[in-house]
Formats: C-alpha cells, sequence, structure tokens
C-alpha cells in the first residue's frame, strides 16, 4: 500500500534513510560521513508538516518497504523562464531486503499519478555518479538527463 507518511512512521523513514545515506558514503567518502544520516526526527517532523514537501510510504504487513521524499517546486515566469510545477524527487529508497520486486516502481507510478493531479508539468531529481542501480531504474521509468553538474576536485 502507497500513502502519504505520518509521525508513526518516523522509525521506519529513519531506518530506510540510514541505508542510502550508506550507498552515498560508499560512493562518495568525500562527502558524506560514514555513519551519517540526511534527516533528524526533529527534520521530520517538520517535513511532515509541510504540504510542499509530501512523502509517499510503501507498507507492507505493517512493515515501511519504501519511500519517496518529494518536494513541490513551482518556476514562476520571468523574461527567460515559462512558468512550471514539477515535482522532485528528493529521495527514494527501497529497504534493502526487498529492493528488486518492484517497490520502487510502484512508487514512482504513484509519484507521476501524483503529479498530475496537481498539474505538475514534469518529474525531476538528482542521481549521484556512481550510483548506477538508481541511475537505471530512473531511466527504465523514462527520466532523461536535464542538465549535467561537473566538478573539479582540488
Amino acid at each position: 500500500m502507497i500513502r502519504l507518511a505520518n509521525e508513526n512512521d518516523i522509525g521506519g523513514l529513519l531506518h530506510l534513510l540510514k541505508q542510502v545515506h550508506a550507498i552515498h558514503a560508499s560512493i562518495r567518502p568525500d562527502i558524506f560521513k560514514s555513519g551519517g544520516i540526511k534527516y533528524t526526527r526533529f527534520d521530520l517532523l517538520a517535513i511532515l508538516s509541510d504540504k510542499s514537501k509530501p512523502i509517499f510510504v510503501f507498507e507492507s504487513d505493517g512493515k515501511l518497504t519504501g519511500y519517496a521524499f518529494c518536494i513541490i517546486e513551482k518556476t514562476e515566469e520571468t523574461t527567460s523562464l515559462l512558468p512550471e510545477t514539477h515535482i522532485c524527487i528528493d529521495d527514494l529508497c527501497v529497504d534493502e531486503s526487498v529492493r528488486g520486486m518492484s517497490i520502487g516502481s510502484q512508487l514512482y507510478t504513484h509519484i507521476r499519478e501524483y503529479a498530475k493531479t496537481i498539474s505538475a508539468t514534469g518529474i525531476r531529481l538528482s542521481v549521484w555518479e556512481g550510483n548506477d542501480n538508481a541511475k537505471a531504474f530512473y531511466a527504465k521509468s523514462g527520466m532523461k538527463p536535464l542538465k549535467t553538474i561537473m566538478e573539479e576536485k582540488l
């Protein structure tokens, strides 16, 4: 079942956030602290109360097995930009014990359908270089590169 997260989900969210952080820390130990976490319990309480930041969770047999942190982003029309609303997937995770069982695909499809209900023009996200599984998943879901951020480490 996919639904909006609530305060009772915080423990499960923290568990999954640790898994995502571990992936990022293994790919980019120059950026991410080993053993760290993106959001604290306090952060999650604030996010859960923000209507522009829906968190969708996948629950199976009373256990949280996946999530998608989203942000509704609006661009106002300017002299150079068209107005648009898009959903930014800030974070998507499926519990490592159930990966490969289409939970991520179901979450992505749910986000796509939700985006249509709010008249969003698209879905965006960032993927770290080296996270080849995530890049392949999003490409299979229909996403294409929008832009590339380059770096030179000094």
